[in-house]
């Protein structure tokens, strides 16, 4: 079992418990590796991706590439298709800017087949019974749900993310959006899903004693978190964290297939966790590498 204490350092980025690896001497994280070529021969075997690795390319691509059932669970945030065909919306009072990035921009049937493919090859590369929990909101959950019941995959949970300090509502025509869902699934169908990870006595701890619930209030990334560059979905570290508690164990290879700036990674990084993860933008790689990199060292440097 996890030790649940507060981070007593404040050299490193603090989440709900103590780094895992502060024993072992600094390791410096190596540079993101660029997609190669594809080169398709039939009959080659797939290939193992290499341990506490991120990948710049193509999400589908990638996975294409990688062994069966390699995983023993898969943490990732796709795109939730926020922004669609309309620009980013403003408002006098605030910088802030929803999402207006061409990466979250699909048509509904494009978004349709796009979380269809990716999805299918997450189910082939984790494990059987393996959890795979995918971030969304009102604009794609929906959408990813009826995807997973398509393919007949047991849903576990749903988990309620909500935020005691979220951005107001810029048009001021409906409630504020304050909460995101994470839904949490076993590679397996709904007849044979069985013996799937789940950590409840840290749960419990994290908790104070009671057993945990599926409503987690935190709030919205620190700036803390934000010093090596910012991603507009970011995730803070103390949900990512929460998450490779309760549905991985010490030593398990864990996939993020939309590592953004790192979050699940670094998560993983803490906790002992072997992280591989894909990114496709190499601006948002190359904050992922420096923040895990330069918060390795700094928990090294805190003893």
């Amino acid at each position: 079992m996890v030790a649940m204490v507060a981070t007593k350092h404040k050299d490193w980025q603090p989440g709900e418990v103590d780094p895992l690896d502060l024993d072992l001497p600094y390791e410096p994280v190596s540079q993101p590796l660029r997609q190669p070529r594809l080169m398709k021969t039939p009959g080659v075997d797939k290939v193992a991706p290499l341990p506490n690795q991120l990948y710049e390319g193509d999400t589908v691509e990638l996975l294409n590439q990688w062994e069966d059932k390699y995983f023993h669970s898969t943490i990732t945030d796709p795109p939730y298709n926020i922004a669609r065909d309309r620009k980013g919306l403003t408002w006098a009072f605030s910088s802030h800017v929803t999402i207006e990035n061409e990466w979250d921009r699909y048509s509904s049937d494009d978004y349709e087949a796009f979380t269809t493919s990716w999805l299918k090859e997450v189910c082939r590369v984790t494990k059987e019974n393996g959890n795979i929990f995918i971030f969304g909101s009102y604009h794609n959950i929906y959408t990813i749900g009826a995807i997973a019941a398509r393919l007949d995959l047991r849903i576990i949970n749903s988990i309620i993310w909500a935020k005691p300090n979220a951005q107001p509502n810029i048009t001021c025509r409906m409630l504020t959006e304050s909460t995101e869902q994470i839904l949490w699934l076993c590679n397996n169908t709904n007849k044979k899903a069985k013996n799937w990870t789940y950590n409840y006595a840290d749960m419990k701890g994290l908790n104070g004693g009671k057993q945990m619930r599926n409503f987690w209030e935190i709030p919205v990334t620190p700036q803390r978190e934000r010093v090596h560059g910012k991603h507009p979905s970011q995730k803070p570290l103390k949900l990512m964290e929460r998450l490779v508690l309760a549905g991985t164990n010490r030593g398990d290879r864990v996939l993020d297939c939309f590592g953004g700036s790192g979050s699940t990674l670094l998560a993983c990084d803490r906790l002992d966790r072997k992280w591989v993860g894909i990114e496709r933008d190499g601006e948002y790689c190359a904050i992922a590498h420096k923040r895990i990199d330069d918060e390795r060292r700094q928990r090294r440097l805190a003893l």
